[in-house]
């Protein structure tokens, strides 16, 4: 009888386009949502929280076709009572399904923000992948510009709480009816016009030249080869819409004449441009300068349910690691369409969504987080087993305190112990043996003192004698355990 087969072990692979957070992201991600989150709910908006998973008909595209398994972008499989069902690709699609679905109940307008993860089965990119966190804010039932303006205002304001100064970001504006009022004047094909709006929302990653040609006849991707078929377009319609996204920006007034120059009699084009007009107006009113919203005719948004008014936000600081403008990290606008596949009548609706690792990253470009929050201060060592109890009260003083503290519940003797806590990050190292317990004392280990006095120069040649000065350790009265500990963590806090 011959040996069993040895079972080959798991391989501890990272599935393609995903990626693990430590608790630095984690921390740094939940203050910087929370601190947006008191901006929307200073202005109204209450939270929602919608499933993860929906059915593929309600997401409302990548319909599945007879028994294939959908593809195209989204998580899909069939669910117990043999539907297709998908993870959520965005929070819009859920919302205009929650809308319909509770629609008699709800006041309208129904102002709600949400945060949660997507999922997107898309080529995984450099710093793009197939999931991540969004943070919206909607206002459904409203179609006035004021709505829009709304969602503007909260937009500028999350910025400037996250410490974002004016001049690091700009709020961008543009019109989808303008959008179409200039493809009717230049002659775009009914067809075409979804490829034609994906290819100019593509001009800050291709370039013009890239764009004139996914307008055209195609574009080749030089990294990779892929071949990207395009719209077909003429040369002077291309001309046209090039010359368009590329209009001045800083200016609104600059802005609404070169659009009234360009849309001509278009019902689509004069109806978006009074509602620009009216947008430069409340803007105007609330005090919101070109230092903090312009009107950009880059600004298109890719996707086709958009019926007006729409948004990015574009942090302009130069990424030291491209070189460039770092640029979008918040994008939306105004879909009436949406929650009326279910409803039957249109229901108007605006938003926006902030794409949170992608801001977060900003911020930590910026220098504004702070990535020892994500680690816990303070050890106490547990040198002596006959005195675990005591140990267990040292840490529940602290922890007590409000100061986050872990209790060491390794085994090892200190110098196990003292590289566990160099490991971690600890701040503050709690040491207690039978000479502090029988003296009522207590001795703290300032860490962070001791990596710094680590990298400094000569500690190669005087290690022995740091080790033998201990510097950073004091001992104090057993009463004194958490105000020493506050002194120490009070020397780092800045």
């Amino acid at each position: 009888m011959g040996k069993p087969k040895k079972q080959k072990r798991a391989v501890p692979r990272l599935a393609r386009g995903f990626r693990d957070l430590t608790a630095a992201d984690l921390v740094a991600r939940r203050d910087m949502i929370q601190r947006v989150i008191e901006v929307y709910e200073r202005y109204g908006f209450q939270a929602l929280e919608t499933p993860a998973i929906e059915y593929v008909d309600v997401l409302g595209k990548f319909l599945p076709e007879a028994d294939d398994q959908p593809d195209a972008g989204i998580f899909a499989f069939k669910y117990d009572d043999d539907e297709w069902v998908a993870l959520r690709y965005d929070l819009t699609a859920p919302l205009s399904r929650y809308v319909a679905k509770n629609f008699q109940e709800l006041g309208m307008p129904f102002r709600r923000y949400q945060t949660g993860q997507v999922w997107r089965c898309e080529k995984p990119e450099p710093g793009r992948f197939r999931e991540f966190t969004q943070l919206d804010i909607d206002i459904v039932g409203a179609g006035s510009i004021l709505a829009d303006a709304e969602v503007v205002t909260v937009l500028a304001e999350s910025m400037e709480a996250l410490g974002i100064a004016r001049g690091e970001y700009r709020v961008q504006l543009n019109d989808r009816k303008v959008l179409n009022g200039l493809l009717e004047v230049v002659g775009c094909a009914a067809e075409v016009v979804p490829t034609v709006l994906r290819s100019l929302d593509k001009i800050d990653k291709v370039g013009p030249e890239g764009v004139r040609l996914l307008l055209g006849p195609g574009r080749e991707d030089p990294e990779s080869g892929d071949f990207t078929k395009g719209a077909g377009l003429e040369p002077g319609q291309v001309d046209t819409l090039l010359a368009f996204v590329d209009a001045p920006g800083d200016d609104r007034a600059t802005y609404l004449e070169t659009v009234a120059g360009l849309i001509g009699e278009s019902k689509d084009g004069q109806a978006g441009l009074a509602e620009m007009r009216e947008l430069d107006e409340i803007l105007s009113e609330r005090g919101l300068g070109p230092d903090q919203v312009v009107f950009t005719p880059s600004v298109v948004r890719g996707l086709a349910y958009y019926t007006g008014p729409v948004v990015e936000v574009a942090l302009t600081f130069t990424d030291p690691t491209s070189g460039k403008p770092f640029g979008s990290v918040a994008g939306g606008g105004r879909y009436d369409d949406l929650v009326g596949r279910f409803t039957g009548q249109p229901v108007p609706a605006t938003g926006a969504s902030i794409g949170v690792s992608r801001l977060l990253d900003a911020l930590n470009k910026l220098g504004k987080t702070d990535p020892s929050r994500g680690i816990c201060p303070v050890l106490v060592t547990t040198f002596d087993k006959s005195r675990r109890a005591d140990y267990q009260r040292l840490a529940d003083e602290v922890r007590a305190a409000g100061i986050p503290c872990e209790l060491y519940v390794g085994g090892g003797g200190a110098p196990k112990q003292f590289k566990y806590a160099d490991r971690r990050g600890f701040s503050v190292a709690v040491v207690a043996g039978p000479d502090e317990f029988e003296a009522g004392q207590v001795s703290l280990k300032d860490l962070r003192l001791g990596r710094e006095l680590s990298q400094s120069e000569g500690f190669a040649e005087d290690r022995k004698a740091w080790l033998e000065s201990l510097p950073g350790q004091v001992t104090v009265p057993r009463a004194e355990l958490v105000a020493q500990i506050r002194e120490i963590l009070g020397r780092h806090s800045g």
